[in-house]
């Protein structure tokens, strides 16, 4: 006897979660079941009661800030489920009302029909490694507006630093000297210089654990085959694997280019071709860390002292790509610039390549048994 094939919509919250049913087939029904506590004993209970039925169930719920509890507890379990991007979920232009039974039923649906799009979800040991580089990249902007803080707070009391670089020792030195008219003002002047310490105290942490953690990652290998690239050292290169994970499982670095929104936007009709800026669709996080390692072609191809530190005891072919890389990208950088176009432009399409080169070297690793 044949099983019959459910598709089962969950609409996710903190506190809830809920359910709707569509049988397979073109003409099955789709139906609310109802609202449960966000709860594994209520779920299994679901479940228990739908699989008594002799049902096969296929479960879909929408990536979103409740995480991938759900999904691994049913793939734990051998229950098919996926995690879909809120993003590419078809939506009717004239649809104007939104609630939790009908992103149920809605979820449901298009899951039966194929319409839905499945987002990567990391192992646990990936996640972790991605929570450590993001909380690294949350307290270097705390640390960044810190410094911006201590600065407007001198520069409305017009006292300027006169010499070359800030935040190095000699500029601490001059801030420790300084002394405010006001005892309430000295307070709070030296209440922001300890909020910098701190801060940058907490980035040199979180890069400590970052370097520590990478060596002891499944993704050690490509961490450290990305850093043989120019501009790509631990921070970045952590920050591409632990946000993407396997990067083979591109078909193309076409396909990465345009997960990471760095590929222009078009808008073209007939004859007409009208291209824009970048989509910045996909993962901001890697698309800013690509952005900032194109910031580094802006001189002549070379390899540094550093780089040839971070390319020992690497493969001939990533060594082959990495140089390849710099010598094309460091051309290109300079050809735009000439062209007059804008440093931003210049390097968000250094990035996109840098993208492509990175999932050659991912293909050039070899594979694990």
């Amino acid at each position: 006897m044949q099983k019959i094939i459910k598709n089962i919509g969950l609409d996710v919250h903190k506190n809830s979660i809920s359910i709707a049913i569509a049988d397979e087939g073109r003409d099955g029904e789709v139906r609310y079941y109802g609202k449960i506590d966000n709860d594994m004993n209520q779920l299994d209970k679901v479940i228990r009661k739908l699989i008594s039925k002799g049902a096969v169930l296929r479960f879909v719920y929408e990536a979103g800030p409740c995480g991938y509890g759900i999904y691994r507890y049913l793939t734990n379990n051998d229950m098919d489920c996926a995690v879909v991007a809120p993003s590419k979920i078809p939506q009717p232009s004239g649809n104007r009302l939104k609630n939790d039974r009908r992103d149920s039923l809605s979820l449901a649906r298009l899951h039966r029909s194929g319409e839905l799009t499945p987002v990567y979800v990391p192992t646990e040991e990936d996640e972790a490694l991605r929570d450590l580089v993001r909380a690294r990249e949350d307290a270097t902007r705390a640390f960044r507006t810190a410094k911006q803080q201590i600065g407007g707070f001198l520069l409305r009391h017009d006292v300027v630093y006169s010499g070359r670089s800030k935040w190095t020792k000699a500029h601490f030195n001059w801030l420790a000297d300084i002394a405010m008219p006001h005892p309430a003002q000295q307070i709070v002047f030296q209440e922001y210089i300890d909020t910098v310490v701190d801060c940058g105290n907490r980035v040199q942490r979180l890069t400590e654990q970052i370097r520590q953690q990478s060596q002891q990652s499944r993704l050690h290998e490509l961490i450290k085959a990305l850093q043989s690239m120019l501009g790509i050292s631990l921070i970045i290169a952590a920050t591409i694997a632990a946000e993407l994970g396997d990067l083979t499982r591109f078909e193309n670095p076409g396909k990465l280019m345009a997960f990471l929104g760095l590929i222009p936007s078009e808008h073209s009709s007939g004859e007409q071709v009208k291209k824009g800026a970048i989509t910045k669709t996909g993962n901001g996080h890697v698309r800013r860390a690509l952005v900032e390692a194109a910031h580094a072609y802006r001189f002549a191809a070379r390899k540094s002292r550093a780089i040839l530190k971070r390319q020992e005891d690497l493969p001939k072919e990533v060594l082959n790509i990495s140089w390849k890389a710099q010598c094309r990208l460091c051309t290109r950088y300079q050809y735009l610039m000439a062209k007059g176009k804008k440093t931003n432009v210049a390097k968000t399409a250094v990035a996109r390549e840098i993208a492509g080169f990175s999932w050659a070297i991912a293909q050039a690793l070899p594979k694990a048994a």
